[in-house]
């Protein structure tokens, strides 16, 4: 594969993460709930949340083995195996605040890293033991 050769053809970010989850319905409320995420879409293989101007995607385990025939087209299968990782941007004035929050949640802290480049990073899991971060800037070079 050869280098791309022009400067306009470039990724402008990601629109949307899928995970997967043994239960669409426990997965939807603790995202809700911990979050504030808005379910667009939702039925009993997938959930589409609002994650700000991005998509968390959740689909039932076996949900998306099959390819889905929409009016638009065709969505090919998906299935992912095991748990994902995701990690949320959060302000750094906002780091004790979501602590607090996981606590009153019930959610336990599994790790917490301060990155060289003065970043911070709470590490959690979800009920299907997804890994989920809470990070500051300074985690990344491009964050």
């Amino acid at each position: 594969m050869r280098p791309i050769e022009s400067s306009n053809l470039r990724v402008d970010g990601i629109v949307e993460t899928c995970i997967n989850v043994a239960e669409i319905n426990r997965a939807r409320e603790f995202y809700q709930l911990l979050f504030n995420f808005e379910a667009m879409v939702s039925d009993e293989r997938f959930c589409a949340l609002r994650a700000g101007s991005d998509v968390l995607l959740l689909f039932t385990q076996g949900g998306s083995n099959d390819p889905v025939v929409i009016r638009g087209g065709i969505i090919p299968p998906h299935e992912t195996r095991g748990p994902g990782h995701l990690a949320f941007a959060i302000s750094s004035d906002a780091l004790e605040t979501w602590r607090t929050r996981l606590r009153e949640c019930g959610v336990e802290i599994e790790s917490e890293v301060l990155w060289e480049r003065g970043g911070a990073s709470l590490y959690f899991r979800d009920p299907d033991a997804n890994l989920l971060e809470l990070a500051t800037p300074g985690v990344w070079p491009n964050y």
